[in-house]
C-alpha cells in the first residue's frame, strides 16, 4: 500500500556545496529519500577534463567522501539515496560505492542509471564533435532501480527535477500517464534541487531570513496526487516562505511550460500557500505530455583564455586606460582571435584610501592557439610596467592562460537514446521513453501588458523596494524572474516592466533579444535574455558569467514607484 506522502530531502545544489549537508539531513529529521544535485553545464565540462586525464574519473568525488559516513547512516535509517553525482561515469561511481560499502561493512544495494552519454555518437546524430554530449534523461530509470530494491541510485545526466520524480514515482507507482502528478513532482523537484536557495539563500529580501545558523536544506513532502509541501528540518537556519519558494521557482526557467523528459509542467498553474511555519504548499499543478526530443548538454573545448587586470589610480582614469590599451595592442606579437576590454569605475573622487581611488581595467584574450594568448600575451603587459601611465600596477602577475570551453544545447529524438538501469543484482534494464511524447507547444512571449494605470503620486526609488528577483544562466542566455508580494504591486509591475522598460533599465541588454512571460498566479514575470552570456559560463565573457547578480542589478534601478506602496523600514 502506497504511503499518503513521502519526505524527499535534498543535500546538494551543486558540485562543491556544503560537504556536511548529507550528514545533517540524515541526522536532522525524518526522510524517506535523500537526493543530491551535483551537475551543471560547467560541471560537465570540468568532469570532461577530469576524464580526459583519467578514464576512471568523471564523477563527483565529493559524494564518495560524503558516503564514507553517510552510507551506513542512510541504510540504518531506511533512507534511499538518489543523486546525479555519476556525471560522466556513473558506472565508475557505482563501483567505487560498492568498494566503499564493503570497506565500511554496510550491506547497501547500489544501482546506476546511464545511457545519457552520447558523445561517441554525437557526429552521427548531427551534434558535431564535442568533448561531452549528454542527453537529459527522466526519472523513470530511477523509479525502476528503487522498485528493484536499490538503497542508492547514482545517475549520469538526468534533469535536476528527475531525482524527485523518480523517488515519488516509485513510492506511488506512477506511470507516464499520471501527467498532473508527475508535473507536481517536477515542480517540487525544481524547488529543492538548488538546496538552500529554497530556504532563504540568494533571496532578495534576505533581511527577513534568519541567518544566524547555517541554512537548512529543503524537504519536499510529496503526496500521491503530486501536490507537495516544501519545508526543512526543525532547528535549522533560514526560512521557507511563499517568497523563498517563488524565488526558486523562477530560477533558470523560460516560459510557463517547464519541459522535462517525463512531463511538461505548466508553471502558470502553480498555486502557493503558507500553511505553517516553514511550510509552503504547492497545489494546482497541471501537466502536459513531454516533448518528443531530449535536450542534450554539449561542451566543446574552444581554446585558451588569458587576462590582464591593470589598476588605475587617481586622476585621468579614462585617459590612462586609453593610453595603456593603445600601447598594449600595438605591442602584442600576435592579435588574439578575441580581445575584449572592460573598465570598471569603482573609484571615487577625493578618496580616503588608495583602493577607493582606483579603477580596474581588464583585458581578456581568447584564441585557439595557446601560444598567442600565453606567455607572449602576459609578457607584453609586464614590459609596459615602466613605460605607460603613472601609477601602473597589476592585480596579480599574468599567467599562461587556461583552456576554456563553450556550452551549447542540442536536441535528439528520445527514441534514439538508450535509457539504461543497471540494477543491484546486475540485471540491465532498458527504460522505454514515454509513449505520450509530442511536439512541444511553444510559449509566446508578451512584450508588455498595456498602459500603466494611474495610482496617484509617485516617488523615485529602486524597483527592488517593491519587487524581488532571481536570475541565472541558461547556456548563453540568462533569465530574470521578478515577483511582487501583493496583488496591487503585481498589477503595477505587470504594467510597468515591459521589454522596452527592461532594456532601458539594463542598457547591456538593449541590442539583445528579450522574451517576457507572465505567471500571474505567482505574481511574477520572467524575462529571458538571449546571448547576454556569450557562449555560456565556461567562456566567461562577463564578470558575472552565471548572471547570478543580474536580477539584483535590476532591483537597484530607479523608477517611479507609487507612494501608496509605502517605503521599506
Amino acid at each position: 500500500m502506497a504511503p499518503a506522502s513521502v519526505r524527499i530531502g535534498n543535500a546538494s545544489g551543486f558540485y562543491g556545496d556544503r560537504i556536511t549537508a548529507v550528514h545533517e539531513m540524515l541526522e536532522g529529521g525524518r526522510l524517506d529519500y535523500l537526493t543530491g544535485d551535483y551537475l551543471a553545464e560547467l560541471t560537465m565540462l570540468i568532469l570532461g577534463k577530469d576524464r580526459m586525464k583519467d578514464q576512471s574519473l568523471g564523477y563527483a568525488k565529493t559524494f564518495l567522501r560524503q558516503m564514507e559516513t553517510g552510507l551506513g547512516l542512510a541504510v540504518d535509517k531506511g533512507v534511499k539515496v538518489v543523486v546525479n553525482a555519476g556525471g560522466l561515469n556513473p558506472h565508475g561511481l557505482a563501483v567505487a560505492l560498492r568498494q566503499l560499502a564493503a570497506k565500511v561493512s554496510v550491506d547497501a544495494q547500489i544501482a546506476f542509471v546511464n545511457g545519457d552519454d552520447i558523445a561517441p555518437r554525437a557526429a552521427e546524430l548531427g551534434l558535431g564533435t564535442p568533448i561531452t554530449a549528454n542527453a537529459y534523461l527522466g526519472g523513470f530509470g530511477i523509479k525502476a532501480a528503487l522498485d528493484r530494491g536499490a538503497d542508492v541510485v547514482v545517475t549520469g545526466r538526468v534533469t535536476d527535477a528527475s531525482l524527485t520524480v523518480g523517488a515519488a514515482a516509485s513510492a506511488f507507482g506512477w506511470g507516464y500517464d499520471d501527467l498532473d502528478a508527475v508535473a507536481g513532482a517536477i515542480v517540487a523537484g525544481h524547488v529543492i534541487e538548488c538546496g538552500t536557495q529554497a530556504t532563504g539563500g540568494n533571496y532578495s529580501f534576505f533581511r527577513e531570513v534568519p541567518m544566524d545558523r547555517p541554512l537548512g536544506f529543503p524537504v519536499a513532502e510529496v503526496a500521491a496526487d503530486g501536490t507537495s509541501v516544501i519545508t526543512k528540518h526543525d532547528g535549522t537556519g533560514g526560512a521557507v516562505t511563499v517568497g523563498t519558494v517563488t524565488a526558486q521557482l523562477l530560477y533558470e526557467i523560460q516560459g510557463p511550460r517547464y519541459y522535462n523528459p517525463d512531463a511538461t509542467a505548466l508553471l502558470d498553474t502553480v498555486e502557493l500557500a503558507q500553511v505553517g511555519d516553514d511550510r509552503v504548499a504547492i497545489t494546482g499543478v497541471r501537466g502536459e505530455a513531454p516533448p518528443k526530443d531530449l535536450k542534450v548538454s554539449l561542451n566543446h573545448l574552444a581554446g585558451v583564455r588569458n587576462e590582464v587586470d591593470v589598476v588605475i589610480t587617481g586622476l585621468d582614469v579614462d585617459a590612462k586606460a586609453e593610453l595603456f590599451r593603445a600601447q598594449f595592442e600595438a605591442a602584442l606579437p600576435s592579435a588574439p582571435a578575441e580581445l575584449t576590454w572592460e573598465l570598471s569605475r569603482i573609484d571615487r573622487a577625493d578618496a580616503d584610501t588608495q583602493e577607493k581611488a582606483s579603477a580596474v581595467l581588464r583585458c581578456v584574450a581568447r584564441d585557439p592557439d595557446p601560444k598567442v594568448v600565453g606567455r607572449p600575451f602576459s609578457a607584453t603587459a609586464v614590459e609596459l610596467a615602466l613605460a605607460s601611465f603613472p601609477g601602473f600596477t597589476l592585480t596579480s602577475p599574468p599567467g599562461n592562460g587556461s583552456p576554456y570551453g563553450v556550452f551549447e544545447p542540442g536536441y535528439v529524438d528520445a527514441g534514439l537514446v538508450e535509457h539504461l538501469v543497471n540494477q543491484p543484482d546486475g540485471v540491465s534494464v532498458v527504460i522505454e521513453p514515454s509513449p505520450l511524447r509530442t511536439e512541444p507547444i511553444r510559449d509566446v512571449s508578451v512584450p508588455d501588458s498595456g498602459p500603466v494605470a494611474d495610482r496617484g503620486a509617485t516617488r523615485r526609488a529602486p524597483i527592488g523596494e517593491v519587487v524581488g528577483a532571481r536570475s541565472g544562466d541558461k547556456g548563453g542566455s540568462a533569465n530574470i524572474g521578478v515577483w511582487a508580494r501583493g496583488d496591487d504591486e503585481y498589477a503595477w509591475l505587470d504594467e510597468t516592466l515591459s521589454v522596452a522598460k527592461l532594456k532601458e533599465l539594463l542598457p547591456e541588454t538593449a541590442d539583445l533579444t528579450v522574451h517576457r512571460y507572465r505567471l500571474p498566479k505567482m505574481k511574477a514575470l520572467n524575462f529571458v535574455i538571449e546571448g547576454v552570456l556569450g557562449r555560456g559560463v565556461a567562456e566567461n565573457v562577463r564578470f558575472d558569467p552565471q548572471a547570478k547578480g543580474l536580477g539584483e542589478w535590476l532591483r537597484s534601478r530607479v523608477v517611479d514607484v507609487p507612494v501608496r506602496f509605502g517605503s521599506p523600514d
